[in-house]
């Protein structure tokens, strides 16, 4: 859709036009354009709800990063979190000044660092998977449990067909849900 469509075009399916009448079938019934719409309300929901916890997902995405694999240095911590190296230095920064992760050098190899969740950042990744859960509840509230399931098991399928699980930047860490 070019940047002068009309503001419903990132609503729900059934929205109107603009003009007084409903969006084309044919445009509510394009798969591409529903998962498009889906997403970015989907994407408003998360990012709002996190900046309300002082977050954003790339915090997120770091944090869970580090509490399921542990101490990693920042080109481990990239590949983790599917994310830049040269992405990741501003991130560990923010979540340094809020106390959430500590940067030692590596007792291996001191020219590097290892990244580590501090008790702070472990707390803030309760709350964040708290609010996370309650957003994934929201954009997923006319489904049934079974339903979810299915949806996340195609929405997996669709993204490993495309290649975007695994490659730095591709992930969005909210994408398979909290």
């Amino acid at each position: 859709m070019s940047s002068t469509a009309h503001s419903s075009d990132t609503g729900d399916a059934g929205d109107d036009s603009g003009d007084g009448g409903p969006t084309a079938a044919r445009l509510r019934s394009l798969p591409s354009r529903l998962l498009s719409q889906t997403a970015a309300h989907a994407d408003r929901l998360v990012t709002e709800g996190l900046a309300t916890a002082d977050a954003r997902k790339w915090h997120y995405a770091v944090l869970v990063a580090l509490r399921e694999q542990g101490p990693a240095s920042q080109a481990g911590l990239s590949r983790h979190a599917g994310m830049y190296r040269s992405d990741l230095v501003a991130v560990i920064n923010e979540l340094a000044d809020r106390g959430h992760v500590e940067r030692t050098p590596d007792p291996a190899d001191r020219r590097r660092n290892v990244i580590t969740i501090t008790p702070r950042g472990r707390a803030q990744l309760r709350r964040l998977d708290g609010l996370l859960a309650t957003i994934q509840d929201q954009v997923l509230a006319p489904l049934a449990p079974a339903e979810r399931e299915e949806l996340v098991r195609m929405l997996t399928r669709l993204a490993e067909h495309h290649g975007a699980h695994g490659r730095p930047g591709a992930d969005d860490p909210m994408a398979r849900g909290s």
